[in-house]
């Protein structure tokens, strides 16, 4: 199966070697002589950002997390109430100081802007778990008195349709960039950013692995727009000219990167492959029918080598390299769990 399509300031400057990759922000030790390892991030492992949530009730049951769980990920209540109530609780301190900042700035200008959705990136590999990552904060979110309304989009629906994929020669590139209708997805953001009543979005059926055709979600100024897909944290594109556009990131209030290891992320792919060929690949309707007749070890090669033509190659270019772009990182262990947290400094 190919790939799934399942605030940063615009076009920043490189980052240099010791902020990317695997340097200190990542998680190397500080050094033994003491000395200072300057990062732009705060990191914390899992056991100092649990206790953040000490004093917060957890809102969600059993029942919740069964149903906001993906395919192949071991979300647990533990998890929630370790990783993503201390996550919820910091979204809503972003989202209530934007409020305040929106009033005084009002105030400043001598105007009455109404207030705008408070957009929320969301980025990281196919099989990473960022989509569960997404539904669980939608539904987190929700429950807090500033932010009832929230809704989620993922940017599956801005894929060109297979026909315009087939037409380009990148059928078997999709879920890199250029298989996106980029200017469609910066254009819905800024529509719905700019406080726009109704905003609609392109629906992408995983069934049939194509845009739904005259099928929209329309977003109506939710309180949060959670924005999930692989590639929003990406760069703006270089004119012809030498200048630079808008970015994606350029309309979020803030960014979460769902991070592993490439190795556990593959095996995860390969895993939840496997298991969708009694799942979903089950049904004649479904594009990727033909899989569910393969033997194990058919399947798993097939899958392996889904990942090391397409997913792997898309990670490494094009997703990871984003990384140092986003707000927040959350570094995964090989158990899916979240080992540790990394926020950049205010």
């Amino acid at each position: 199966m190919s790939s799934q399509p399942d605030v940063t300031p615009a076009s920043p400057a490189p980052v240099p070697p010791e902020i990317s990759g695997t340097a200190p922000w990542a998680g190397s030790p500080a050094p033994a002589d003491g000395s200072s390892s300057y990062s732009p991030f705060v990191e914390l492992d899992r056991d100092a950002w649990s206790r953040l949530a000490n004093t917060i009730e957890q809102p969600l049951n059993q029942e919740d997390v069964d149903r906001l769980r993906g395919i192949g990920e071991h979300l647990s209540l533990d998890e929630v109430a370790k990783v993503y109530l201390p996550l919820s609780r910091l979204l809503n301190i972003y989202v209530e100081n934007a409020a305040r900042l929106r009033a005084s700035t009002n105030d400043f200008l001598g105007e009455q802007t109404r207030r705008t959705p408070f957009v929320i990136g969301v980025a990281g590999s196919v099989a990473v778990g960022k989509s569960t990552t997404a539904r669980v904060l939608q539904e987190m979110l929700r429950r807090w008195p500033s932010t009832p309304r929230v809704e989620l989009v993922t940017t599956d629906g801005f894929l060109y349709p297979n026909a315009e994929l087939r037409r380009r020669g990148i059928m078997d590139r999709k879920g890199f960039p250029e298989a996106y209708d980029r200017r469609r997805l910066l254009r819905f953001v800024s529509e719905v950013k700019s406080g726009q009543p109704e905003v609609a979005a392109p629906v992408y059926s995983h069934l049939k692995y194509d845009i739904v055709e005259d099928e929209y979600q329309v977003v109506r100024r939710p309180d949060v727009l959670i924005l999930e897909g692989l590639n929003v944290l990406q760069p703006a594109r270089v004119r012809a000219d030498g200048t630079t556009g808008l970015a994606l990131s350029d309309f979020f209030d803030f960014s979460i990167y769902v991070d592993a290891k490439p190795q556990h992320i593959e095996r995860w792919y390969v895993e939840r492959f496997m298991r969708w060929r009694t799942g979903a690949f089950a049904d004649p309707a479904s594009y990727f029918h033909q899989y569910s007749r393969l033997s194990d070890e058919q399947a798993e090669a097939r899958a392996t080598d889904i990942w090391n033509r397409i997913n792997g190659p898309n990670l490494r270019e094009n997703i990871q390299p984003t990384r140092s772009r986003a707000r927040l990182v959350m570094s995964k262990g090989e158990d899916h769990s979240v080992s540790r947290v990394l926020l950049r400094k205010v």
